[in-house]
């Protein structure tokens, strides 16, 4: 995969899309390319969220532990970005990404994105957009799931 399939692959992200041809260049550069193959981590509940990976080949599967085991709550594909919530927060991972199948991601390091952000303000309200998006779908999925538990319980 060449420089530039790693600029369209970054253009096709929500949160990049709006960023010139030049800096997405520029942040693929500075990027790592690496590959995992099927089965392998790209990293786990618990550890620090130092980069985020968008996914340039290839299929990965977000888990979280339950008392039943793990669950798979998302599938990601061509140009998925994942991580970056702990990258830009400084927080630690609160799932395990692993490859579904032999996957090629390009990882950003969290110096490579706060300054791709100092660089681009419109990446910041994209980013409040998009955790917005995902407190309103975790609240609904909390109510859906707390009125399942009430229709369970006994008067």
């Amino acid at each position: 995969m060449s420089l530039n399939d790693e600029v369209r692959a970054l253009r096709d992200v929500a949160l990049f899309a709006r960023v010139e041809p030049a800096k997405l260049r520029q942040l693929a550069f500075s990027s790592e390319r690496i590959r995992y193959g099927a089965g392998e981590a790209l990293f786990h509940k618990g550890d620090e969220g130092d980069s985020a990976y968008v996914v340039l080949s290839g299929r990965a599967e977000v888990l979280v532990a339950s008392a039943a085991g793990e669950i798979k709550v998302a599938d990601l594909g061509v140009s998925a970005l994942v991580g970056e919530l702990a990258a830009f927060g400084e927080g630690i991972r609160t799932a395990t990404v692993r490859a579904a199948e032999p996957l090629e991601v390009l990882r950003i390091g969290r110096g490579t994105l706060v300054q791709l952000l100092l660089d681009n303000p419109t990446i910041a309200i994209e980013i409040i957009r998009e955790l917005a998006r995902r407190l309103g779908a975790t609240t609904a999925d909390m109510i859906e799931a707390r009125s399942a538990l009430a229709a369970l319980r006994p008067d």
